[in-house]
């Protein structure tokens, strides 16, 4: 990437506009490495379907369903397994958080049990208990090559339950589950008789090289599972909320969207051009965007080997976030607080990721984005390594 590249040349002054979250939160000193955007501009092709878009009305949009998205988005899905899906079993969302609070509120109900995997994306299981249900979080195990499903757990934990609520690929671990997981996962929906609401929002950030494979890819178990998808991750357009809920059930896609009646409202006008230009144009640019984080991840690995070894992390196969285990460091019992205070950065906690019982097995860990320019990343990682090296003995 060269400096006139907007990937590579990005002006902190100009990323802390008002309107950013992510880059207001802190004062001014910081770097803020933790929610979930990129601090890329959004692609040429949708910044330009949006002008266009608003030199006409902005009254309502089509309510049933955009036409021309939904086919556009079923092209989409197919390459990832997702074929004959029917308008009926395609709905739109104001995001992809009140879809899996919809499937958890209509699948299951009070005090019962809804199965994850854990350390998880906060919705999952802040879905669960803020409606009054039990979190099985079954904890991923670290392996020498990658977290890893603890399958034994999983199906215990699904013992009694009905509903399964799988990231895939995963956050924040950043694991894309294989071929040979997705089958065993699919066998214990089938022995169990869980739904799965499979939260597929990062497919299209993935390093693998292979093509993606959604968890209802495989027809066994199309009638159980409902699958949620969106824009806002690889195109960073989550300002623009909008989300979509798809299954080849289509009975099964009504209760969950009916059941949030006029509590879950609509998508926008905008956000509905925005991800029409994302899907026809916007190939380029993510491909553009993908190996830069790519090559963002494999610096921040290179850096943390060389100079923080004590480090245990797996390099990511999707998302543009890092999960490190810093449990050998002296402040681990305030990690989040201490990089913040000492080192000028800003990054999400561990505990974060679990339910209340399951919290302090992640004290000591943190999600880093890396979805930054170069420069910043490296900057970053240098105020770490000051910050950190200067607590450890010896």
């Amino acid at each position: 990437m060269t400096q006139a590249d907007p990937h590579g040349a990005l002006d902190r002054a100009l990323l802390r506009h008002p309107d950013s979250y992510k880059w207001t939160l802190h004062p001014e000193d910081v770097i803020p490495m933790w929610i979930a955007d990129m601090d890329f501009p959004v692609a040429p092709p949708i910044l330009s379907a949006l002008q266009d878009r608003l030199t006409r009305g902005l009254g309502y949009p089509q309510l049933s369903g955009d036409p021309v998205l939904k086919g556009l988005l079923r092209e989409h899905l197919a390459t990832q397994g997702l074929t004959d899906l029917k308008d009926e079993g395609l709905t739109f969302l104001p995001g992809v958080v009140p879809g899996i609070y919809a499937a958890v509120h209509a699948l299951t109900t009070p005090g019962e049990a809804v199965v994850t995997m854990t350390p998880v994306y906060h919705p999952f299981h802040l879905s669960i208990t803020d409606q009054g249900r039990r979190v099985a979080g079954v904890p991923l195990r670290d392996g020498e090559e990658g977290y890893e499903i603890n399958f034994a757990a999983l199906d215990a934990a699904a013992r009694g339950s009905r509903l399964l609520l799988l990231c895939h690929p995963h956050n924040p671990t950043g694991r894309v589950w294989s071929a040979e997981e997705l089958g065993r996962l699919r066998d214990l929906a089938i022995a169990r008789d869980l739904f799965v609401l499979s939260d597929e929002l990062h497919a299209d950030l993935r390093y693998t090289g292979a093509p993606f494979e959604a968890f209802a890819a495989d027809p066994r178990v199309r009638s159980r599972t409902l699958t949620l998808t969106g824009p806002c991750k690889a195109y960073n357009t989550a300002g623009l909320g909008i989300g979509a809920m798809v299954g080849h059930n289509e009975k099964l896609v009504a209760r969950v969207r009916g059941a949030a009646g006029g509590l879950m409202g609509h998508e926008s006008a905008l956000s509905i051009t925005m991800w029409q230009a994302a899907l026809r144009e916007g190939g380029p640019w993510l491909a553009e965007t993908l190996e830069y984080l790519r090559t963002n991840r494999d610096v921040l690995t290179a850096y943390l080997r060389e100079h923080l070894p004590w480090v245990r992390f797996h390099p990511v196969q999707s998302t543009y976030l890092a999960w490190l285990d810093l449990r050998a460091h002296p402040r681990a019992g305030d990690i989040q607080n201490y990089l913040l205070q000492e080192a000028r950065v800003a990054v999400h906690d561990g505990p974060l990721f679990a339910p209340e019982p399951q919290k302090g097995l992640y004290q000591g860990f943190i999600r880093v984005n890396f979805a930054t320019s170069r420069p910043l990343l490296i900057d970053a990682l240098e105020r770490m390594r000051v910050a950190l090296s200067s607590a450890m003995p010896g």
